[in-house]
């Protein structure tokens, strides 16, 4: 399990201590205290050098430099330029006109532009859109293929089981659009600028403020000019602070803020653990034979074996060219430590049903995301003094439908809809301390969202049975489709993804076959197709909590499983310059913001936190 060629003996022995530790069930308080004494004489490199991890007060390179930063006030500060957060600046201007009242919304995004982080299927459901914007299309909004084909299969290794889409299933698609959302998401930029909405792109908010009486006072801008090793650059630049009498975080999927509330408020109290899935998606170009605008496939399946959740797409788009969008989505609650979403998506391109639409085609796009699975059980307490959670930060898509982005529309929407009465009639108020809007958690219940969400509570968690998917796929049958939902009981998931992996000796290895360039290929051949880059002189911002723990702990009973789940190349075991150990090499120039590793990590040792602001993928509509 430790071969004599990867580690030193101290190194050895530190790791056999600490699987020893892990078999007697010992406490996390336990193991990290002995974890320090037994790795103590073990020399680790340093990876770390973010100053959320070695704070600059106690660094005398920092002596001198001026920390004071500006600060500036709106009405309402909104974190996250995705649908969610658009959705709730459109409306709250909205508003503000209809009673001619004077409101000052800004919204801060970490990509370079509106829409350039954003990455979905994606088959959009209209129907928010419509409440929001009822003349989208007079005004051209992207909104170019209407679904005009549903197809669903249960895939063998070589054969294809055509499965009926039955009226009222899940997966029914009639009345929905395929979509590029990152040019959804910039249409809805240009319509919140039109209103008054002042977007701030390129500004990552690194950081949450707080009033005097522990409400929310809003947000820090990140810093920039500070060099790889942590230290301050001579063009360093302080954040700027906005500060609101209310703040909506709409970060998206296991937004690095978010987890900073649910534990100063205590807001995952009362819910279950949230689960996840990564999504990997690939835009070509086909031969225009086998295009078929309007067409949407689905399957599950192989290559996942039964017990592994997880499935693909693959749609049709009509935008003037032959252009399909096809993807694959694997549960992070997996197992097995030698499970790569990303060569599992490859692998599946190879099936006899999808080979030939891609066959003499041309890739021009990749990307990866997070999703949120967990379902209205997951959901945390949305409101706390002076904050709101909106759209996939708490997590309301719909994961039969895998589609979320309109249930995150209204939930923005709603939030609007709870603040604006709030703002105009209690803004002395609101100067002294941060509004609470428990209104809107309540709307949000009583709206078709919760309705939608509730009736699809027990289908993810279903799938935790002996037969698996096909287990799951019955209960869907019976208890959706028959039931709708209905069923007096609500299924528990089975605990947070990080601790789900089985160490590696439990485990069988995955043989992957090679790329073969044309429909399959290599990973960082596909991360240069999303765009990413980073300042490369700037500090990690995939920090460990403990720089030692990667190579005695994930390497040592996991065999490194961040190497496989990570879809863009960021994480890598290298030998030591000594030639005597290993260490972990992270490549943060590769990240492409899913918070895969955040979130899959079995020591929970990685925090990731924002880049300088500007950086990460471009996504060209994706």
């Amino acid at each position: 399990m430790f071969p004599a060629s990867r580690y030193s003996c101290q190194a050895h022995r530190c790791a056999r201590l600490l699987q020893k530790i892990k078999t007697e069930h010992a406490t996390p308080q336990l193991y990290t205290a002995l974890h320090r004494r037994a790795c103590s004489t073990v020399s680790t490199p340093r990876i770390t050098t973010h100053y959320t991890i070695h704070p600059r007060d106690k660094d005398p390179r920092w002596e001198g430099v001026e920390m004071e930063r500006f600060a500036d006030e709106a009405d309402v500060v909104i974190v996250g330029g995705g649908p969610a957060g658009l959705a709730a600046a459109i409306r709250l201007k909205q508003l503000a006109n209809k009673h001619e009242k004077e409101l000052r919304v800004c919204l801060v995004e970490k990509a370079p532009q509106i829409g350039a982080h954003t990455l979905s299927g994606a088959c959009l459901e209209p129907s928010a859109l419509t409440e929001l914007i009822p003349d989208w299309k007079e005004r051209g909004a992207p909104l170019n293929t209407p679904v005009t084909e549903d197809v669903f299969s249960i895939l063998t290794e070589k054969y294809r089981i055509p499965v009926p889409i039955l009226p009222g299933l899940p997966m029914q698609n009639h009345g929905n659009y395929i979509v590029r959302m990152g040019n959804l998401v910039r249409w809805l930029g240009e319509q919140a600028e039109e209103l008054g909405v002042e977007l701030y792109p390129g500004y990552a908010a690194a950081e949450v403020l707080f009033h005097e009486d522990g409400s929310v006072k809003g947000i820090a801008t990140n810093d920039v000019g500070i060099a790889k090793d942590g230290s301050p650059k001579d063009i360093f630049e302080r954040g700027m602070e906005l500060h609101a009498k209310v703040t909506l975080f709409g970060e998206g999927c296991h937004g690095h803020l978010a987890k900073q509330l649910y534990n100063k408020f205590n807001l995952r109290e009362n819910c279950e653990p949230q689960t996840y899935a990564i999504g990997l998606k690939e835009l070509w170009m086909i031969d225009e034979k086998k295009w078929r605008p309007g067409r949407v496939e689905h399957s599950v399946g192989w290559p996942l074996d039964r017990n592994t959740y997880g499935g693909s797409f693959l749609y049709h788009l009509n935008e003037g060219e032959p252009l399909v969008a096809l993807g694959f989505v694997v549960g992070l609650d997996y197992t097995n430590p030698y499970l790569s979403p990303f060569r599992e998506f490859q692998r599946w391109k190879h099936h006899p049903f999808v080979a030939p639409t891609l066959e003499g085609g041309q890739r021009i796009a990749y990307g990866a995301r997070a999703l949120n699975e967990g379902g209205c059980q997951s959901i945390p307490k949305l409101t706390f003094p002076g904050g709101l959670l909106i759209g996939c930060s708490p997590g309301f898509m719909n994961v039969p439908k895998i589609k979320g982005t309109h249930t995150a529309m209204k939930s923005g929407m709603l939030a609007a809809e709870a603040i604006f009465p709030k703002l105009t009639i209690e803004w002395q108020v609101a100067i002294l301390k941060g509004l609470h809007v428990p209104e809107y958690a309540e709307n949000l219940k009583n709206s078709w969202v919760w309705k939608e969400l509730y009736a699809v509570r027990n289908i993810r968690p279903s799938f935790h049975n002996y037969f698996g998917l096909y287990g799951g796929m019955i209960y869907t049958g019976i208890f959706y489709w028959i039931f709708r939902g209905k069923e007096p009981w609500t299924l528990k998931h089975c605990g947070t993804d990080a601790n789900q992996l089985k160490p590696a000796k439990e485990c069988t290895p995955i043989e992957y076959p090679k790329p073969d360039g044309k429909i399959s290929f290599d990973l960082l051949s596909s991360v240069a197709l999303s765009g990413t880059n980073h300042e490369g002189d700037q500090p990690p911002h995939l920090t460990l909590k403990d720089d030692s723990i990667p190579v005695a702990r994930n390497l040592g009973i996991y065999d490194g499983p961040e190497q496989r789940f990570c879809p863009a190349g960021v994480y890598e075991y290298v030998p030591l310059d000594t030639g005597n150990g290993m260490r972990l090499q992270i490549n943060a120039q590769n990240c492409v913001h899913c918070k895969t590793c955040d979130i899959k990590d079995p020591s929970q040792n990685i925090n990731w936190v924002v880049p300088e602001g500007g950086g990460g993928p471009a996504y060209n509509g994706m």
